[in-house]
């Protein structure tokens, strides 16, 4: 099976699905405990125009995307600085639809408490994408601006980004108690804010399908060795966990074509 790498679509059941779009959608779990191989043609297409391209930036963009394109402003990365909810940015029809719509500040639950942003109707996507064992809800803001106007209020308490590698080794904190967590915040956020803060306490666990979690993460470069082949150990995160403690980050290489195979047919 051929196609343009994306990050994989998942579903919320245990343990978590994880779905490859190819020219055909292939359920990744089947594959977990089998030989596989992911081979890179050589070429990459903008995520956005389609356009062949030498180099990706941002995750799939060609370089004029990723300098024009509303899917690669800065404020999907620094949500404080949106200006969707004064009806500007990059594409103000896009940042409407996208930006301008109910936000939510979480936290998120690994080797230690993260917090951040995601637009509503991207719950529980966005921490099965991050490899969250467990998340709780903060606040929920009507725009991704005063999401992370919120976040940023928090970013002296908690951290904003993941340990990708300890998450990898499921290096998970077990005494955390995410509600504890959540309602010390109430003290701490100023008061403009604290109207969005919410009493939700609803802790979503995830399960994520792995036979074998590595010890020592070892990443691998596709654009480098062209192809990765072995078992395939488990899926957490958009990351692929072979045997031999090697790992490759699916959604670093959106935009590159691709083959898919099973080595044991």
């Amino acid at each position: 099976m051929k196609g343009q790498l994306h990050k994989m679509r998942v579903s919320q059941d245990t343990p978590v699905q994880y779905f490859l779009e190819l020219d055909a959608t292939i359920c990744m779990n089947d594959y977990i405990g089998k030989s596989i191989t992911l081979s890179w043609s050589g070429v990459i297409q903008c995520v956005s125009c389609q356009k062949a391209t030498k180099s990706s930036f941002g995750q799939g963009f060609c370089y004029t995307c990723f300098m024009q394109s509303a899917q690669a402003a800065e404020c999907i990365i620094r949500p404080e600085l949106c200006r969707a909810h004064l009806g500007e940015g990059r594409d103000v029809a896009w940042e409407e639809a996208n930006h301008n719509q109910p936000h939510v500040v979480y936290l998120a639950q690994s080797d230690i408490v993260k917090v951040g942003v995601t637009r509503e109707t991207q719950i529980p996507t966005r921490w099965i994408d991050q490899g969250a064992v467990a998340a709780i809800k903060v606040a929920e803001t009507p725009n991704r601006y005063l999401a992370g106007v919120l976040e940023v209020a928090l970013k002296d308490h908690f951290s904003d980004k993941t340990n990708w590698q300890r998450m990898l080794r499921n290096e998970v904190d077990e005494s955390i108690d995410l509600v504890e967590e959540k309602w010390q915040l109430e003290g701490i956020l100023p008061d403009d804010l604290l109207q969005y803060f919410t009493e939700d306490d609803e802790i979503l666990v995830f399960e994520y399908p792995v036979n074998q979690y590595p010890t020592k993460v070892k990443s691998v470069a596709l654009e480098k060795l062209g192809s990765v082949s072995g078992i395939l150990q488990g899926i957490k995160g958009q990351y692929l966990l072979f045997d031999g403690d090697r790992v490759i980050n699916l959604r670093k290489y959106s935009g590159y074509m691709v083959e898919f195979m099973n080595d044991e047919l």
